[in-house]
């Protein structure tokens, strides 16, 4: 290994990998490409092989090695180049956001993308959101070109088949430290003590290496920006309830202000004909969440999507994410991973058995889940908001409030504080740039792979000067 590069990328995340399909467009520069987790043929979940509960691995698959928490992802691709409500345009400049996220889709189609896209019948689009107006609700379309999991695997894999070639890519690499002097980056410093020099440094940690990166920031004196936590349940219910919304959007985005306490809950991650996962995530302060995926080529019964609550606190509390580490860490003691419960159950105030699980309509697809009852891990005031919420969809489409419709927890998206960036996504650290979920630039595949861009576009113009 050189002791010496032009640019350090930490994390093979979509930001990392498309930072470096980015820096090669100068074959003159030296690229080294850091990931702390394995390469995607080795990068195999235990419980998902051997359908058993979560083994807590130190390095969980699904949130680290070469995609990050992406490769086994649903694989959606949002590509609508509207900047409503969308994260990385705090930073950057809206005329670059639609620029680059055409960019980002092109790239994804040159690898192997589909080219079918959810969210563009317009007829149809509009039935859909009169019905959502009606039931008190709004929709929020986006067009959505879905990979699904399998395909998003194959085409990482030629992503890797492509970078290998032409930038030094290294697996099992735990960057420890930034190398910083005069407030100007230098390099990293690996977990073995050996130290890598640099001109520039991108950072991508993914949301598994977002607590790492905030600590890093904190010992340059790098200001926090602390966003909200989301919590609450991934839903699962049969495929022909949610069929209707999902042909024509795929990804239903509905949130709605619940009347009791007037708080935000949405949809989020829609998995038709999907299957309902666990991971480990937060990363050093680690807890088992549960999650949602999907095949292209393989279907099951069933929908799954999360229903979620967005928490934001005032001073003094500021420590979004550890409160909801709280919460699901309550689940996982109650159960020693992920709870399952019939709406049913819940309302009637009694606890889900095997028993009443195997009574229901609707099968469970992660079979590790263990029957419980929420109202022992959920504050009050998330069941009534996300109970509400289900009532109001039921208004749209009819199924979805069934006493056999299961709810599993808990669900958290944990949002990783942001730093003060410029437009190109530097941090006040010369030459250090921050990009991709984790450094809280983006929230899906599309917007972090478009961050890592933007910084090594940056890095390119001044490489030409």
């Amino acid at each position: 290994m050189a002791k010496i590069y032009d640019c350090i990328i930490v994390g093979a995340g979509p930001a990392g990998i498309f930072a470096a399909l980015e820096l090669v467009k100068n074959n003159k520069l030296s690229v080294l490409l850091l990931e702390k987790g394995m390469a995607l043929g080795k990068k195999i979940c235990p419980a998902d092989k051997k359908e058993i509960a979560c083994q807590s691995c130190a390095l969980c698959a699904k949130t680290t090695g070469w995609g990050g928490a992406g490769a086994f992802s649903d694989g959606k691709l949002n590509i609508a180049k509207t900047n409503l409500g969308v994260k990385i345009t705090d930073f950057i400049r809206v005329d670059d956001f639609k620029r680059l996220v055409q960019r980002t889709d092109d790239l994804w189609l040159d690898f192997g993308a589909p080219r079918k896209v959810y969210g563009l019948d317009e007829g149809k689009i509009k039935s859909i959101k009169s019905r959502v107006k009606k039931a008190g609700m709004e929709l929020k379309v986006s067009p959505i070109r879905h990979l699904g999991t399998d395909n998003t695997v194959k085409i990482l894999k030629k992503m890797y088949d492509f970078l290998k070639k032409r930038v030094t890519i290294r697996f099992n690499s735990k960057v420890e430290k930034i190398l910083v002097k005069n407030k100007e980056v230098g390099g990293v410093v690996l977990d073995n003590e050996k130290k890598i020099r640099a001109k520039y440094v991108i950072v991508a940690p993914g949301r598994e290496g977002a607590a790492w990166f905030a600590k890093e920031g904190e010992r340059f004196g790098l200001e926090q920006i602390s966003d909200p936590v989301d919590v609450g349940v991934r839903v699962e219910l049969p495929a022909k309830v949610m069929k209707g919304l999902a042909n024509v959007l795929y990804e239903a985005k509905i949130s709605y202000r619940t009347k009791t306490f007037d708080d935000l809950v949405r949809t989020f991650c829609m998995c038709p004909n999907g299957w309902v996962t666990v991971e480990n995530t937060d990363g050093e302060n680690r807890v088992k969440s549960v999650n949602g995926h999907s095949f292209e080529n393989k279907k099951s019964e069933n929908t799954n999507f999360a229903l979620l609550v967005t928490n934001s606190f005032t001073y003094p509390f500021k420590e979004p994410n550890l409160y909801g580490a709280y919460i699901a860490r309550l689940a996982n003691l109650i159960s020693g991973g992920v709870l399952v419960q019939r709406l049913g159950d819940l309302l009637a105030g009694r606890r889900s058995t095997q028993k009443r699980i195997r009574e229901g309509r609707v099968r469970p697809t992660l079979k590790s889940a263990v029957p419980g009852d929420l109202a022992f891990v959920l504050p009050y005031r998330h069941l009534v908001n996300i109970i509400e919420m289900l009532r109001a969809l039921d208004k749209v489409t009819l199924g979805v409030f069934s006493f056999d419709t299961l709810l599993y927890g808990v669900e958290v998206k944990f949002y990783s504080s942001s730093q003060r960036l410029s437009r190109y996504l530097e941090t006040k650290i010369k030459n250090l740039f921050a990009c991709g979920d984790g450094a809280g630039v983006s929230r899906n595949l599309v917007h972090a792979s478009v961050s890592g861009i933007v910084a090594a576009e940056e890095i390119l113009r001044r490489e030409e000067k």
